[in-house]
């Protein structure tokens, strides 16, 4: 065993080297997209630093929109542009629409069995069918309206007994609760706090322990030997074993729970999607070429709840925090719906409503603008050789969005760093991937599905927010902190912590 070691790492650098030499003949033959300096083995990753979509804008106003760098052996090309956006997105849509294979997706991302990792295919259409038909389409977002209004509800009157003690909330836990809790009942028929397995701590816990092993690691940056060995001394391999038993766990005891269950036996929120998931295993024909099976089941309600929770609170978070900063625009907001809506004394927020609210719609999109909750779009792959802006990008190279990039970028906004939703009154700029300067959802065939169902909860849950409450710094709050934390999605580092004020 020590022979074959000392073989493997007598050879490894003259593998690598040999690697290196032949990729630099074939490079010298395209025409590339720009690149930083590269060191050898390591390629760019010294220059990553901070932030990464922080650190790879700053790289791009260097080296341009199109621009390829080269993590340890991976290649990487960063899209920083609408125009070259537009071209990955849409012109060559069906050439870069499959996802990399990464130590996340297999390990913990169920190995392709659920919607956002899956690789582009014939399953690929069959799980983004299911997923719409039973949980995204217009039809089942407002089959949910009630949850959303009754959760919105219970989060008010716990805020105005707050708000009657002069007390201060800590408002990133309020968000979080109210959205987990609307998720929680529609994706799995019960309230968050009645569920006997997990309490609303241990999923906050969950999710952050999440977005620390779905970003790329050393497995994916260096050959596979060298990559695990590193993963393994780091502890990242054990880590990312340890959260997807903590998931896997959580899944499997609510589907016994249903499998248990009968529907009329338990709440008034059956049938939910899980429910509707089981039903379609049992109703399956025997001769269909795509099978439903419990693993495709636990990487779709692992998808949206895992990934809508974050990503609506952290909206609902920023916004709220750039209202606090900007007084002019809550002013604005709130005397829009104040002026429109009338709500009798213990009267709930009904959900249409939201219609009548065309400025709190542009404050949505501004948020989504300024912080879009996933800077980087999941990473596409290149399936054939396809052109960007006239730069050659190989098959096999991953493709990296940064949204947050195109949407501070001076060219296409007027103070981009200044928060101010009036800039979208008579825009036809929208968030719904046809115009490619504002892309918090992506765009494309792997278009984010849940788009319908994360702006309701977002609006309703601003909506009250802002309607019966006004809000105010604590005294011993001396400034306003809004530096980023977090590596896959980025929320405010410092909790949102504020007075409700109770609105007469």
């Amino acid at each position: 065993m020590s022979s074959l070691l000392y073989l493997i790492l007598f050879f490894l650098p003259f593998a690598l080297l040999t690697f290196i030499f032949m990729k630099k003949i074939k490079d010298s033959k395209q025409n590339l997209p720009p690149s930083p300096p590269k060191l050898p083995i390591i390629g760019n990753l010294h220059q990553l630093r901070g932030k990464l979509h922080r650190s790879l804008h700053d790289l791009s106003k260097k080296y341009g929109p199109v621009m390829l760098l080269r993590l340890g052996f991976l290649d990487l090309v960063v899209i920083s542009s609408s125009e070259a956006a537009e071209e990955a997105l849409k012109v060559n849509d069906l050439d870069c629409c499959t996802r990399p294979k990464t130590n996340a997706s297999s390990n913990f991302w169920r190995d392709g069995h659920d919607i956002a990792f899956v690789p582009y295919g014939d399953v690929w259409r069959e799980l983004r069918k299911v997923s719409v038909v039973k949980f995204f389409s217009a039809k089942m977002v407002r089959s949910f309206r009630y949850i959303r209004e009754e959760e919105s509800d219970l989060m008010v009157k716990k805020l105005k007994e707050s708000a009657q003690k002069k007390s201060t909330v800590e408002l990133n836990h309020t968000i979080f609760h109210l959205v987990g809790s609307i998720i929680f009942r529609s994706t799995f028929g019960q309230r968050l706090e009645e569920n006997r397995h997990v309490n609303e701590e241990k999923i906050e816990e969950l999710m952050l322990h999440v977005q620390q092993v779905s970003s790329l690691s050393n497995s994916d940056l260096f050959p596979a030997g060298v990559g695990w060995f590193i993963d393994f001394l780091s502890g990242r391999h054990k880590k990312l074993q340890e959260v997807f038993v903590e998931v896997d766990t959580l899944l499997n005891h609510i589907i016994d729970d249903h499998l248990k269950n009968p529907i009329e036996e338990t709440t008034p929120d059956r049938p939910d999607i899980v429910d509707s998931l089981l039903d379609m295993i049992n109703e399956q024909e025997q001769d269909e070429s795509f099978k439903l099976t419990i693993d495709y089941i636990k990487g779709i309600i692992q998808d949206i709840y895992l990934a809508g929770v974050d990503t609506s609170a952290i909206t609902m978070i920023w916004a709220m925090a750039e209202l606090i900063k900007n007084p002019r625009v809550m002013k604005k907001v709130q005397d829009e719906i104040r002026t429109c809506i009338g709500i009798k004394q213990n009267e709930r927020i009904k959900e249409e409503d939201v219609d009548k609210l065309p400025y709190l719609k542009l404050v949505i999109k501004e948020t989504l603008r300024l912080h879009p909750p996933t800077p980087l779009l999941l990473p596409r792959e290149t399936m054939a050789n396809i052109k960007i802006q006239d730069y050659d990008i190989p098959r096999k190279t991953v493709l990296l969005v940064n949204a947050w990039s195109i949407g501070r970028n001076p060219d296409l906004w007027q103070n981009p760093e200044e928060f101010n939703p009036d800039r979208f009154i008579d825009s036809p700029i929208d968030y719904k991937g046809n115009n490619f300067e504002l892309l918090p959802f992506g765009s494309g065939r792997r278009i984010c599905p849940a788009i319908a169902f994360a702006i309701t909860t977002i609006e309703l849950g601003l909506f009250n927010l802002l309607y019966f409450f006004d809000w105010r710094l604590p005294e011993d709050d001396k400034g306003f902190d809004m530096e980023e934390a977090g590596d896959v999605t980025i929320i405010k580092k410092v909790p949102l912590k504020l007075i409700p004020v109770l609105h007469h």
